[in-house]
């Protein structure tokens, strides 16, 4: 199979930024976001490796991958992951289902 490259929707590259832009602010460093980038980066990796092993959601053709506070969800084609939402789940999901409507 070739190799798929990471795409992230303007959606999702928004509210990865707002989170981290959260943390930074709340803890006045950028440790945790640090953390947050990594943590993100390494699951992509397995993503790549395995995308059909996170479970499927009712949203078309989207995958989720849970990372603890945070979820990557996701659609695949023959050459790209496409990330189309990082969500903070402690967030309220009617928020998400509108987001992945549109």
């Amino acid at each position: 199979m070739a190799k798929r490259n990471v795409v992230w929707t303007e959606t999702a590259a928004k509210q990865r930024r707002e989170v981290l832009r959260y943390w930074i602010k709340r803890n006045g460093s950028t440790s945790y976001a640090e953390e947050i980038i990594r943590l993100t980066a390494d699951r992509i990796q397995i993503i790549l490796r395995r995308p059909e092993s996170f479970k499927s959601t009712t949203y078309p053709e989207t995958r989720e991958s849970a990372m603890g506070h945070f979820s990557l969800f996701y659609k695949l084609t023959e050459d790209k992951l496409i990330i189309t939402a990082f969500w903070d789940n402690r967030q309220d999901p009617k928020i998400l289902l509108e987001l992945m409507k549109k």
